[in-house]
């Protein structure tokens, strides 16, 4: 039995049939297409902590590269995690840290791409959660009050449904 997949946008949440049953989206009929996802969050901390990790002297080691490794392993592996997700053959993840020494903060950016035939939105999410809790964890021992914050789709392009930008 297969579930059409509603047009985004509709009030229609897609992840449950017409009884209401959680089900996993049929994409068997969607044409392949290029789509890209670009995710965004912060996390905050107190500024010893952000120059423990600016410097490379924290105990754990280079926190940044090794959040960003982790934030890569993520995105491949968010099917795993998220169970509606479907497995996707990935062809990008690019990761970046931007230490906001002002805010006393360090913003991640995710950008995840694949040709397929669903969007990669879940993909890039994952990716700057868990670049930022890794962040959290190499840090956690001298600041257990970081706060992860305004983890969000910032855009999408491909699909039926076109692209998509969130308001600034």
């Amino acid at each position: 039995m297969t579930h059409p997949d509603p047009t985004p946008g509709t009030d229609r949440l897609t992840h449950f049939d017409a009884t209401g049953q959680a089900h996993m989206v049929d994409v068997g009929a969607k044409n392949e297409t290029h789509r890209v996802a670009v995710a965004a969050g912060t996390i905050r901390m107190k500024p010893e902590t952000l120059q423990l990790i600016q410097s490379g002297n924290a105990k754990k080691g280079d926190v940044l590269g090794i959040a960003r490794i982790a934030a890569i392993m993520a995105a491949k592996r968010t099917s795993d995690l998220i169970p509606l997700c479907h497995p996707l053959a990935l062809t990008r993840v690019a990761v970046d840290f931007d230490v906001d020494a002002a805010a006393s903060s360090v913003h991640c950016r995710a950008q995840v791409e694949l040709y397929g035939k669903t969007g990669v939105e879940m993909e890039a999410l994952t990716a700057v959660q868990i670049g930022l809790l890794t962040i959290y964890d190499m840090c956690k021992a001298v600041d257990r009050g970081m706060v992860m914050t305004d983890v969000r789709v910032l855009e999408k392009h491909g699909g039926k449904s076109g692209d998509w930008t969130a308001a600034r």
